[in-house]
């Protein structure tokens, strides 16, 4: 009965933080303005974070910030998001969403931030019109505002840097899971 509560709990709370992460505002416009607005304030926390990643970003041809809420319920783990990759070269952004579905071990609900910086055009290119993103995932985090801690970091594949910052939650997870990255036809 308990882990029958402890899992209507967690749903509960991903339905919360699912609308977390669908993008603020009522018109096109005002949904940019609200992604441009989180890339900017993620990109101000990793700096604070881990301040190599400026210049790595500043080396790489492009890159991407991602608003994502995940949730774990014993044995499986599914997600969704939103974000922006920003081509240097160009100037451009192409606004995407973000869809993850997964099995393991786990229980929780988290919001966090990830960065992926591309260290080839290329692999931008690739990201951005194939999108797909495989593999097993493990971390533990515990945060409400500027409380607690997360363990996240970066990793790095594929010629991309990816940094997860949490935003908040209660999450201990190993889970394989699968997401997919792609274009937000209402928004480009």
């Amino acid at each position: 009965m308990k882990l029958v509560k402890i899992g209507l709990g967690l749903f509960l709370c991903g339905i919360l933080l699912a609308g977390c992460a669908t993008t603020k505002g009522t018109t096109p416009s005002d949904k940019r303005r609200a992604i441009l607005d989180m890339k900017r304030e993620t990109l101000r926390d990793l700096y604070k974070i881990e301040p190599q990643a400026r210049s790595e970003i500043a080396r790489a041809p492009g890159y991407a910030v991602f608003s994502d809420a995940n949730v774990n319920i014993i044995f499986a783990s599914f997600g969704g998001g939103y974000g922006v990759v920003h081509n240097k070269r160009t100037g451009r952004h192409t606004y995407m969403k973000m869809g993850e579905l997964g099995v393991g071990l786990g229980l929780g609900a988290k919001d966090f931030r990830a960065v992926f910086i591309f260290h080839d055009a290329a692999t931008m290119n690739y990201f951005i019109n194939k999108g797909w993103e495989f593999g097993g995932h493990a971390d533990a985090a515990a945060k409400a505002t500027d409380k607690g801690a997360a363990v996240g970091g970066a990793v790095s594949l594929d010629d991309i840097t990816i940094y997860q910052l949490t935003e908040s939650g209660l999450a201990l997870q190993a889970t394989v899971k699968g997401t997919k990255y792609w274009k937000d036809e209402a928004l480009n």
